[in-house]
């Protein structure tokens, strides 16, 4: 690494050749706007907002983007010319906004509003010009509002280079730029696997999840309804960010005491489905790996977890080559769902039409979920609405809850307790290691002391790794993939192994379709970098190692009430019929 000088408002300091302008800055303390400018993503240099002055330059250089090339620089960050750019810049970019502030999803949480403030922008030298354009509403997840967009290309690049879905594109030169579908389709008639990654980096609200706060609140209000609501794991790290709290605070305590507050019936919890879903999907594992080792037929491996249904989408509409080694199981949230329509109901004497099944959810592709036609297995929708973190911490603040000072609570018999193991199905590796840890008691009938399997943990886009199980006759290789760039690599691999070999090297594979997994999703606290996403992780195997009894699903009190009461056995008939699905190829145009 080559170290040089520079100055940076005339302060000498050293840094590496290379770094970008932006960086070097930093590293003196001063601070350079931006807008189009995202930690995870490559600077693009989009806006012009990051300008500096370099000085000898005839030109002001991009922050974000400008190298540092040699040794003797001096930066200029706050001069008049650079000032005054900014301002215009900015000012040409509100031109072409609308000032429906009061009324927009991100009132307050705007980085547009949020630049505007810090550069005391209280004129605007040119008159406005954008043109109404209609709302894409088309798809059950997200809205897309093309008259918010300020062409800055965080989403296009997200969706291409970080998802590899290719489902957005920026359409069009200059002020008539948008970002926009091909052929002017809707979202939800495209190939979007609704993950919501676009609405997590939007800095402006172009694009943001479809709401059903307005229906929970309804629901929540009808005498004649029986509201219950379950939330996912990565919730009770995420949630305290909208107010204030470190990113990774365990809140699951306070989370539960907000629900009740809130005016639900039931507080559940969808770790405890998390457990079941192990207990399915552990089953299933072995079956195949069992009827394996009988016929010799490895092209029914690997067994691919089935949790994230973005992905699901992504596997239907690229890789349904590898439909049947995709897991039968639903996810937890549709576990829950059809379980609350039938278990809970007939144990509680509850009329199942009165139930209304809300879930809350790190991700936008539940919305998704919850509306295929196929989830009805209960014979009712499983799952009536679906709330993001974002969502649900609206509700709260109009309540007018005070989140940090809740005092705790658990959550609600027979669907509320859980362990370690479904605690950590929020981070990516999580699923895996769940599934391990019962998976290798379930074979072996030896119990697993080091709990901990932290060679399938971390932010690393794919990892691998060798599980030797007693009783097996090889060592139990697996691999998790996060984001689907990185989904896309190992299908691949496992795809053109199975062609020319007849089997693949892996016997399971997890995949989340977002960076991070559910502690990443697209309905999470904006802001979510994959530092934020690290320690979010954190927290949920702080809470499965140090807050919690059991760590492995099978040690569930609730869950083998489960069986016993009503589904008999893992992967039975009842299981099949209640927590099993299908899937089916889509067409890519």
């Amino acid at each position: 690494m080559t170290m040089i000088k520079i100055k940076i408002n005339n302060i000498e300091i050293e840094v590496e050749k290379g770094i970008m302008l932006l960086d070097a800055i930093k590293k003196t303390g001063y601070d350079v706007p931006t807008l189009c400018y995202y930690e995870d993503l490559e600077p693009s240099g989009a806006c012009g907002i990051c300008v500096v002055e370099v000085k000898g330059e005839p030109t002001l250089k991009r922050a974000c983007c400008t190298p540092v090339d040699r040794d003797g620089l001096e930066i200029f960050t706050n001069t008049k010319r650079v000032r005054e750019t900014r301002k215009r810049v900015l000012e040409l970019i509100l031109s072409d906004h609308p000032d429906d502030c009061l009324q927009c999803i991100r009132n307050g949480n705007c980085e547009l509003q949020a630049l505007a403030e810090k550069l005391g922008i209280r004129e605007n030298h040119y008159e406005k010009i954008y043109v109404e354009k209609e709302k894409d509403v088309s798809s059950f997840s997200l809205v897309r509002d093309p008259v918010k967009c300020i062409k800055c290309g965080r989403c296009v690049q997200v969706c291409q280079e970080v998802q590899s879905v290719f489902a957005i594109e920026m359409i069009n030169r200059g002020f008539d730029t948008v970002m926009g579908l091909p052929f002017e389709m809707g979202m939800g008639d495209s190939i979007c696997t609704n993950c919501g990654q676009c609405s997590l980096v939007c800095p402006v609200g172009a694009i943001y999840e479809k709401s059903s706060e307005s229906e929970v609140w309804e629901a929540l209000n009808d005498p004649d309804k029986y509201v219950i609501v379950q939330e996912a794991p990565a919730i009770r790290v995420a949630i305290g960010e909208e107010f204030g709290m470190e990113p990774g605070t365990v809140t699951s305590g306070k989370m539960h005491t907000a629900l009740k507050k809130l005016g639900f019936d039931k507080v559940f919890d969808t770790n405890f489905s998390a457990d079941l879903t192990i207990m399915e999907e552990g089953t299933e594992l072995i079956n195949r790996v069992k009827k394996t080792l009988v016929d010799g037929n490895f092209r029914r491996l690997p067994v691919i977890t089935s949790c994230s249904p973005g992905w699901i989408k992504y596997m239907e509409t690229f890789f349904p080559n590898l439909i049947k080694n995709v897991s039968s199981c639903k996810s937890p949230q549709q576990m829950f769902g059809a379980l609350a329509k039938t278990y809970f109901a007939e144990k509680e004497g509850i009329d199942p039409a009165k139930i209304v099944s809300v879930s809350i959810m790190p991700c936008t592709a539940k919305k998704f979920e919850a509306n295929r036609p196929e989830m009805k297995d209960s014979g009712y929708k499983d799952v009536d609405y679906v709330l993001t973190t974002r969502e649900f911490g609206r509700m709260i603040k109009e309540m007018g809850i005070d989140f940090p000072s809740l005092t705790s609570s658990d959550a609600d018999a027979p669907m509320g307790e859980y362990t370690g193991a479904g605690t950590i199905f929020g981070a990516t590796g999580g699923v895996m290691e769940a599934a391990l840890r019962t998976g290798y008691e379930l074979i072996s009938g030896e119990t697993l002391k080091a709990v901990d399997l932290k060679m399938v943990r971390g932010m690393e886009g794919i990892r691998e790794a060798e599980i030797p199980i007693p009783k097996l006759p090889f060592p139990l290789k697996v691999a998790v993939a996060h984001g689907l760039g990185n989904a896309k690599k190992i299908l691949t691999k496992v795809s053109e192994q199975i062609e020319k070999n007849g089997k693949s090297e892996y016997h399971f594979v997890e995949i989340m379709a977002c960076p991070g997994g559910c502690v990443g999703g697209g309905g999470q606290p904006y802001g979510s970098t994959l530092k934020v996403k690290e320690e979010r992780g954190e927290g949920l195997y702080k809470e499965d190692s140090e807050m919690l009894e059991h760590r492995k699903s099978h040690e569930n009190e609730e869950v083998k009430q489960l069986y016993k009461e009503f589904l008999g056995e893992p992967n039975g008939e009842k299981s099949h019929h209640l927590l099993h699905t299908k899937y089916g190829k889509r067409e890519k145009f």
